[in-house]
């Protein structure tokens, strides 16, 4: 099989085994693509939209906004492609020598001084958190100022300790948001919701 026919066999086999769901059509464009990334039904249950997400989102996508990843696995899973119409620049500082002796003298993890060392990039762009859920913190400490609000947070950090606790903070915060309730999260699943993103954006640009 060809890589479109498997892609598109996917989709096919996702749609057979959800027979209902609670999302509009632009959302379940995204939750599939999410389920596609990572085999998890559960996500049907688990992913929750502000109401705003994807307008914000898209419109942040179309104006070349910055899309801040947490890690180089978040960044290496978004398509540049679908973004190169867009001029958007993918940023992750999470490789950096400079953060990294941040993170030793603040004692912060590396993640969080990552997301504080792009700061000054944040207003009005996407932030794609998939691994660290200290990452996802220092974004919503940062975010309190509105100078450097974005215009979107993708918050899917995976892991036991406050995985699911970061995310229903950024869910009560009033930001717009995109999440998964609970543990699971990952980069392959930030990835996947941001390319779902430049796919309905490109959608819209032919409608």
């Amino acid at each position: 099989m060809k890589p479109e026919q498997i892609e598109k066999k996917s989709f096919q086999l996702i749609e057979a085994r959800v027979s209902s769901h609670s999302f509009n059509r632009r959302q379940w464009s995204v939750v599939k693509r999410m389920i596609h990334a990572t085999a998890d039904f559960d996500l049907v249950h688990t992913t929750v939209f502000h109401p705003r997400a994807l307008q914000l989102g898209m419109a942040a996508l179309r104006g070349g906004a910055p899309i801040i990843a947490d890690t180089n696995m978040v960044k290496a899973g978004i398509s540049l492609a679908r973004l190169r119409p867009y001029g958007t620049k993918l940023c992750c500082a999470i490789s950096r020598l400079a953060v990294a002796k941040q993170a030793r003298l603040t004692g912060k993890t590396r993640a969080a001084a990552a997301m504080r060392a792009l700061a000054p990039l944040m207003k009005g762009s996407l932030v794609a958190i998939g691994n660290a859920p200290t990452a996802l913190r220092e974004v919503l400490a940062i975010a309190g100022d509105r100078a450097h609000r974005p215009a979107l947070i993708i918050g899917v950090p995976v892991g036991m300790v406050d995985a699911a606790e970061s995310k229903e903070q950024l869910i009560a915060s009033g930001l717009p948001f995109i999440t998964v309730r609970g543990e699971k999260g990952g980069s392959p699943l930030a990835a996947s919701v941001v390319n779902a993103l430049a796919l309905l954006s490109a959608e819209d640009k032919h409608e």
